[in-house]
């Protein structure tokens, strides 16, 4: 299982997350100006989270859930998540 960052993060992107995660598997970072740039959230890569759950408790507006405890308004999000890594790949 891993974390999924839904709709409070919309045009937000704060990056507590980013900063608290062991493997930096959020992405974009700050430092990926272009991307960071373009993106209107951050994404959680479903392949390198280790589910440590570090990041859901430092997020100021409460986006990341685990996958399964996503609000059923906001499931889409977890194809929004997926999809972002696959046209990275």
């Amino acid at each position: 299982m891993t974390y999924i960052i839904a709709e409070p993060c919309l045009d937000v992107k704060d990056t507590a997350c980013v900063e608290v995660c062991p493997v930096d598997c959020i992405h974009p970072m700050k430092n990926e100006a272009e991307a960071f740039g373009q993106a209107r959230l951050l994404y959680i890569d479903p392949v390198e989270c280790i589910d440590c759950g570090a990041c859901e408790p430092v997020c100021p507006v409460e986006a990341i859930f685990e996958e399964a405890a996503v609000p059923d308004k906001w499931k889409d999000y977890i194809k929004i998540n997926a999809d972002y890594y696959k046209k990275s790949e």
